[in-house]
C-alpha cells in the first residue's frame, strides 16, 4: 500500500481545503509514493511516537496535530519538533496531519465527541461556507436526560476519563442543551449562547473567559488533549471503513503533555 492511498481516504472524509488558513495539515514528511505495511495513529507526533511506529513496523504516522506548524529553519535537535522530524526522516517514516480539516469535516471531531457523550438532535454550532455541505466547527445537542449541571459535568468527566474539569459558576441549574467544540474553542462562546446552550464544553479557556461566562452559560474546560483524544478512534474508523484489512495501530505513547496534581 502506498502512503498516498491511505492519506487519500482521510482527505475524502476531511478534504484539505477545509483546513484553516493558519493550519498545516497534510503530508509533512515522507514520500507519498512510498510503500507501507501499516500506520500508527496518534494525537501528537513526538519522538516517542516515531520510535513506537518503528517498533510496530508502521511506515506512516497519522496525527491530529501537525508536528510542523511553523517553517523549520534548522534541524539541530533544539526542540522536540526538530528531533521528531529528524528521527522520522532517519527511520524513513512518513508523517501526516489531519487537523482543522478533521475538526470541521461533516463527521468530524466535535460530532465524534458528542457521540461519546450521548448528545442527540445535534446541529452545527458554527457552519462554514465551503463546497462541502455539513462542514463547520462545534456542535450543540441535547443530553440523553435533563440533568442538574454538576451531575452533567460529572457524567462528562466519567465518560471521557478526565482527571479534572475547570468550570465557571453554576448559573444554569440544569442542562437541557449542551454545546461543545474540541480543542481551543473559547472564541465560540457567543455562538454557544446564541444556540441556547446551558453549558459549553471546550478547552484552553482563559481567566477572563470564566468572568465572561455570565448567567446565560456555564463554560467547562475539559482539557485540550482530553477533548481531542477521540481523533485516534475517528481516524481509525475512517480508514477502517474503506480498507478493513490494512494494519492500523492506535498509539500507546500518545499521552497528554499536561500533568495534574489533584
Amino acid at each position: 500500500m502506498k502512503v498516498k492511498e491511505i492519506t487519500a481516504i482521510l482527505e475524502e472524509a476531511a478534504p484539505l481545503f477545509l483546513q484553516e488558513s493558519y493550519d498545516n495539515s497534510g503530508l509533512l514528511v515522507g514520500d507519498p509514493e512510498a510503500e507501507i505495511d501499516s500506520a500508527l495513529i496518534c494525537v501528537d507526533a513526538t519522538e516517542s511516537v516515531v520510535a513506537e511506529a518503528a517498533e510496530v513496523g508502521a511506515g506512516l504516522v497519522l496525527s491530529h496535530h501537525p508536528v510542523i506548524f511553523h517553517p523549520l529553519k534548522r534541524l539541530t535537535g533544539g526542540s522536540y519538533i526538530e528531533r521528531t522530524v529528524a528521527e522520522a526522516v532517519r527511520r524513513g517514516i512518513a508523517l501526516y496531519a489531519c487537523h482543522t480539516n478533521l475538526d470541521s469535516a461533516p463527521e468530524g471531531m466535535s460530532r465524534m465527541l458528542g457521540n461519546l457523550l450521548g448528545l442527540r438532535n445535534v446541529i452545527l454550532l458554527e457552519p462554514t461556507a465551503t463546497e462541502m455541505p455539513g462542514s463547520g466547527f462545534g456542535i450543540v445537542g441535547e443530553p440523553e436526560h435533563v440533568l442538574p449541571t454538576e451531575e452533567f459535568l460529572r457524567t462528562v468527566r466519567d465518560r471521557l476519563s478526565l482527571r479534572c474539569i475547570r468550570y465557571s459558576g453554576i448559573t444554569r441549574p440544569t442542562v437541557r442543551r449542551a454545546a461543545l467544540c474540541t480543542g481551543a474553542g473559547a472564541s465560540m462562546m457567543s455562538a454557544a449562547k446564541r444556540a441556547g446552550a446551558d453549558v459549553y464544553l471546550s478547552a484552553d479557556f482563559k481567566y477572563n473567559d470564566f468572568l465572561d461566562a455570565d448567567r446565560e452559560l456555564v463554560i467547562a474546560d475539559i482539557g485540550h488533549f482530553e477533548s481531542e483524544y477521540c481523533a485516534i478512534d475517528l481516524i481509525y474508523e475512517i480508514i477502517r471503513k474503506k480498507m478493513p484489512t490494512f494494519a492500523l495501530h492506535k498509539s500507546m505513547r500518545s499521552v497528554n503533555p499536561v500533568n495534574y496534581l489533584t
